[in-house]
């Protein structure tokens, strides 16, 4: 698979790493024996890059690692791995966030705990917290850098202005965001601002959260996952609409050979050298499907297609619910 700079001076990385969201729970029930077949074929596909955090299964994603770890000695220097932390409870129970370097560093020593290691190679502020300037919350990271239990650091959902503030405290080597065929507001800025510092863009969601594949999650499914129960793309009359207009895409796909997630990453993979997509999935056949755009050569004529199928602002829907967007950074 070509390579990827993580990061002005990081390690390189396979051009499409791996999501481990979905070792949770989060869109259906998995297990440690799924999520290490997962890790079995990122080994044979030549995806290096995983990412993980505190908060997925509430611990389950970074244990089911630890494991395969553990179980396959000799491995860890196969991966570059990532985890984060911010996202916690306040004393009445509601999401809060925080990036004080206390709870920082006691939460990245429970991942390293979970995850069986001495450091990981990148660790990001899940979510912005507000009581500290981007300059803090960058100071704060970095001193995990300096006491060697973080390779490098990295921001979460953040607007370009913060990256700018955060770089002049401490390098940060990538930026997380969703970005995809389906939701583009990355490209208002962001994009832009990660290339000229050269900081890595890592793209969550490619798929849109199965919408650009060719096997969407069932609409019988969604009531059963809070996340997209209530998430708006996912809800009626939008999802029906979604579907609807997704149906040329995937058409699309079939004629340049490939599948729909394939063309969906491969997209991706054009936006720029330092964008990097993390696909996640609990079935090693769709990981197949998402890793198979990296040997895609889209030609300005596909990029035309695609564009003509999927313009600017198609979806129905934003991409959060009002709750679900406390804490991400919107700047346009």
């Amino acid at each position: 698979m070509e390579k990827r700079k993580l990061g002005a001076n990081g390690p390189e990385v396979g051009a499409i790493g791996f999501g481990a969201m979905s070792f949770s729970d989060m869109y259906g029930p998995t297990n440690e024996t799924e999520s290490h077949a997962i890790l079995d074929a990122c080994r044979d596909l030549g995806v290096t890059h995983l990412d993980t955090a505190n908060v997925y299964g509430m611990g389950k994603s970074e244990t089911a690692i630890g494991t395969y770890l553990k179980a396959n000695p000799g491995t860890r220097d196969e991966f570059v791995i990532a985890t984060k932390a911010s996202i916690t409870r306040d004393p009445e129970g509601n999401r809060s966030f925080d990036n004080s370097a206390e709870h920082l560093e006691s939460e990245l020593d429970k991942s390293l705990e979970r995850l069986g290691l001495e450091y990981v190679d990148l660790f990001y502020a899940h979510r912005r917290d507000r009581r500290f300037s981007p300059e803090e919350t960058a100071a704060n990271l970095g001193r995990l850098v300096e006491k060697g239990k973080a390779r490098a650091i990295g921001l979460s959902e953040v607007a370009p202005s913060t990256l700018r503030r955060a770089m002049k405290a401490f390098p940060i080597a990538a930026v997380q965001s969703e970005y995809s065929l389906s939701t583009r507001f990355p490209d208002l800025g962001l994009v832009q601002t990660c290339a000229e510092l050269g900081v890595a863009m890592v793209a969550f969601s490619p798929v849109g959260r199965s919408l650009l594949t060719d096997n969407p999650i069932p609409s019988d499914r969604i009531p059963n996952l809070p996340f997209l129960a209530g998430n708006p793309r996912f809800v009626e009359p939008n999802l029906s609409e979604n579907l609807r207009i997704l149906g040329a895409f995937r058409r699309l796909a079939s004629e340049m050979g490939t599948t729909a997630a394939g063309l969906a990453n491969a997209w991706l993979l054009t936006r720029g050298q330092h964008v990097i997509p993390i696909p996640g999935t609990r079935s090693v056949g769709h990981l197949k499907e998402c890793i198979s755009g990296a040997t895609l050569d889209l030609s300005t004529a596909d990029l035309g297609r695609i564009e003509s199928v999927l313009p600017v602002g198609w979806v129905h829907g934003d991409r959060y619910s009002d709750a679900q967007w406390i804490g991400p950074e919107r700047y346009c």
